[in-house]
């Protein structure tokens, strides 16, 4: 018995090969009677049908156009004169909205106001009072909603690309770069711990400092470190020719600001046009002196600002008009001193860390040598180092080349020195 169950085991593992018929037997499992005729039928369709695409020169296009013998280019012509462009009008008012008699009063610019109905492709949820829209030109009707009106240079101030500065790469600023991270960061990250203490966040920073102690090299960092979108402005694009122009293009700048999640603004050199007021009797400076009042009212005016923060940069906060100071619209002011010893030592490590240097260079000997002198003077001084190492052609700076840069830059150029102006207020 065990005999013939292990031949049986044998069998399974070894079975014998299938001949032709036991082949054509398996083929016409599940085979409908008419299976072969339907087959042949299908076979034949699609033989005419090549022939006849054949005959009529019908090729695939990789376009996706239809071949050219199938083009009616005089229909299409007449199709693309019927077809009228749209006018732009602004929706003023919507009578009797959220019903099917809803009517909406539309402005033409320079022609009339009309009382106008939907068209077919919009639904009345998209259109809303003050938002501009595209009519046709016989019936007026509103064919499609319009995206607001932003001057195409008050776009281009977006920063897109994130600039490639960390706060590792800003020396001599840890104080400042705290005071930063709190008005900016937190409130964006931990909402619930003002919420919770029931207070505000602070809304804008001043920086301010002698020229070339890492205030825009700060915000260049808090770009590269945020989500936010990020809006750079420098003072001197806001001063325009014609009046009101300064004014309206702060308006729409502020308005494409609200129209993001989360927003930071960064004016630079903002004592362009934040200028403190007075009358020179002349009216020169009236067109500046509006655009930062629009300024000032934009910051903390009646309309809520939203979530914007708003940063500034300046060398000269004294000349800067007292309205704009005031917190609530400017709550912190962070102050960019001189950087001192250790601050001094750290930037020189910032600038050599990516330069060909020889070991054991003593930084802080260097630092103590370039006394009262900005972040830019220090980097001024490892390019000259540089420079004297590639006149000497060599591949690596020596000590001797700092000492040398140091001598030409912060002694040589000792006349050219920012610091002693700027000390006055500092």
């Amino acid at each position: 018995m065990t005999r013939d169950i292990e031949d049986e085991i044998k069998d399974e593992k070894n079975p014998p090969p299938l001949d032709e018929d036991d082949i054509a037997l398996l083929k016409t499992y599940g085979l409908s009677p008419y299976f072969a005729a339907n087959k042949k039928v299908e076979k034949e369709v699609k033989e005419l049908a090549k022939r006849i695409n054949d005959m009529c020169g019908i090729k695939e296009s990789d376009t996706g156009l239809a071949p050219p013998s199938q083009w009616d280019l005089v229909s299409d012509k007449q199709m693309m004169q019927e077809e009228q462009p749209l006018q732009v009008a602004r929706c003023t008012k919507i009578i009797s909205p959220n019903t099917e008699d809803a009517k909406y009063v539309i402005n033409v610019k320079q022609i009339a106001k009309f009382v106008v109905g939907l068209g077919d492709k919009v639904s009345p949820t998209d259109i809303e009072e003050g938002m501009r829209v595209g009519v046709d030109r016989t019936k007026y009707q509103i064919q499609i909603p319009l995206p607001p009106k932003i001057d195409p240079s008050v776009t281009m101030m977006t920063v897109e690309e994130k600039p490639d500065v960390t706060y590792n790469d800003v020396g001599g600023c840890k104080e400042q770069i705290e005071k930063m991270r709190e008005v900016v960061e937190l409130p964006m990250l931990h909402p619930e711990k003002f919420v919770k203490l029931g207070i505000d966040p602070p809304k804008g920073v001043l920086c301010y400092g002698p020229p070339g102690t890492g205030k825009t090299l700060l915000a260049r960092a808090v770009a590269n470190r945020t989500d936010a979108c990020f809006i750079r402005v420098i003072g001197s694009e806001l001063v325009q020719k014609y009046v009101g122009e300064g004014a309206r293009m702060v308006r729409e700048l502020f308005q494409m600001a609200r129209s993001k999640k989360a927003c930071i603004v960064f004016f630079d050199e903002v004592d362009a046009i934040g200028g403190a007021r007075f009358d020179d009797g002349v009216g020169g400076d009236n067109e500046v002196q509006r655009t930062m009042l629009e300024i000032v009212n934009q910051l903390d005016g009646f309309d809520a600002r939203g979530n914007i923060k708003v940063l500034m940069a300046t060398n000269r906060p004294d000349t800067l008009d007292p309205a704009l100071l005031r917190p609530g619209r400017l709550d912190r002011k962070v102050e960019f001193g001189l950087p001192d010893l250790e601050s001094r030592t750290q930037i020189f490590k910032i600038h050599t860390r990516t330069m060909n240097c020889e070991r054991d260079i003593r930084f802080e000997l260097l630092a103590r040598l370039c006394p009262n002198s900005t972040g830019a003077d220090i980097r001024s001084v490892c390019t000259e180092a540089g420079m004297y190492a590639i006149r000497a052609r060599r591949k690596t700076v020596t000590e001797k080349d700092f000492l040398d840069a140091v001598n030409k830059v912060i002694k040589g150029y000792q006349k050219f020195s920012a610091t002693p102006k700027y000390m006055v207020y500092n």
